[in-house]
């Protein structure tokens, strides 16, 4: 690699980290109260949760139809 290329390479990484540095970030402890309190409010909406009706259950065993 030249030295200009070089150059070029290393300009690109510092405004690749001015941009990181500039990020606004959020405390994890915040991040971690607004991930539970999220959880907590969708718990009803949550199919792992609350299970999936055999009804609406599109994986559900179907059923075979038998001729005698």
């Amino acid at each position: 690699m030249s030295a200009s290329g070089n150059v070029v390479a290393m300009k690109k990484v510092v405004q690749q980290l001015r941009f990181e540095a500039n990020i606004d970030r959020v405390k994890v402890s915040q991040a971690a109260a607004e991930l539970q309190q999220f959880c907590i409010q969708n718990a009803l909406q949550d199919p792992l949760l609350t299970g999936v009706s055999s009804s609406t259950n599109p994986f559900r065993t179907q059923k075979l139809c038998s001729f005698v």
